[in-house]
């Protein structure tokens, strides 16, 4: 129990992160292809920086205590970008949003070199859906002093849901973050700045996903804070057969179970509306 207690105050380079109610992490991707969003904040096909801060402002404003800032889409079938590429869609818009606003700003990297400039602008929280797995990306993550959330993923965004396959997926998806946890702490990361992610939605069928949130209070049992991902998933458009326009509600859902069983954080694309259902939530549990 202490260790949970711990961790309910997590120091995000000069900031601190209260975790002792569920937290929003607004997404924000500079990329202009990811699943949902891609090319919203591009402006006659160039990252318009105006836009991301006002996207950043508007998501703060709504509740959002963290802006996840992703430079490379990672939806399935995916392309890599280059680390140049990636540099200059990440670090600018770090830069900007610390000088402009009081949020802690998450960078979404496997990149030791973004990591590594990401820190010095001024993020305070590394967001790897590779759990530092990419060459250096460890030692990296360590020297920058910041926390870190470790995903499970099976296999590559190029081609995770070819045929994603599982003894038992909670089992597996445990041990696989219960391994990179021993890892990392022996490699010089503190287990006190590791947060989990279960990775839905990353080399799982439907039933994958469902049985994984199903099963999230056992990954809850690790004592580590859980950051969730399930806004706008195509595990949504599949069970209700709905259109990326109209997922908002399955998405809602699907957040609130996962605070249920146990989430800390919840990533999510649509802050007003989460930050409405986490504030009933809260007024029920405190009635």
């Amino acid at each position: 129990m202490s260790a949970i207690i711990i961790m309910m105050y997590l120091s995000c380079a000069d900031q601190t992160l209260d975790l002792s109610q569920p937290t929003i992490m607004g997404v924000l991707n500079t990329t202009p292809d990811s699943f949902s969003d891609g090319g919203s904040l591009f402006e006659r096909d160039r990252l318009s920086l105006s836009l991301a801060l006002q996207k950043a402002q508007q998501m703060v404003l709504e509740g959002a205590a963290i802006i996840d800032v992703g430079g490379e889409s990672t939806r399935p079938g995916a392309a890599a970008v280059s680390q140049e590429e990636e540099l200059q869609r990440v670090v600018p818009v770090v830069e900007a949003i610390r000088r402009e606003m009081d949020v802690i700003v998450s960078v979404d990297t496997s990149s030791p070199a973004v990591m590594t400039a990401a820190a010095a602008a001024g993020a305070g929280l590394i967001n790897d859906v590779r759990a530092l797995r990419r060459e250096g990306a460890l030692a990296a993550a360590v020297k920058t002093g910041l926390p870190v959330c470790l995903m499970h993923m099976q296999g590559e965004p190029g081609s995770m849901q070819d045929e994603p396959r599982y003894d038992d997926v909670v089992t597996d998806v445990a041990g696989f973050l219960a391994r990179r946890l021993a890892d990392c702490e022996r490699q010089g990361l503190p287990r006190q700045r590791i947060l989990l992610d279960p990775g839905f939605g990353f080399g799982k069928t439907v039933a994958h996903n469902l049985a994984l949130l199903k099963g999230l209070d056992k990954l809850a049992a690790m004592a580590q804070p859980l950051l969730v991902g399930l806004s706008r998933k195509s595990l949504i458009g599949k069970v209700l057969g709905r259109d990326l326009a109209d997922r908002l509600p399955g998405s809602l859902a699907l957040m609130l179970m996962a605070v249920q069983k146990g989430a800390h954080i919840v990533r999510v694309h649509d802050v007003a509306a989460t930050a409405d259902v986490l504030k009933l939530y809260r007024a029920v549990a405190t009635a």
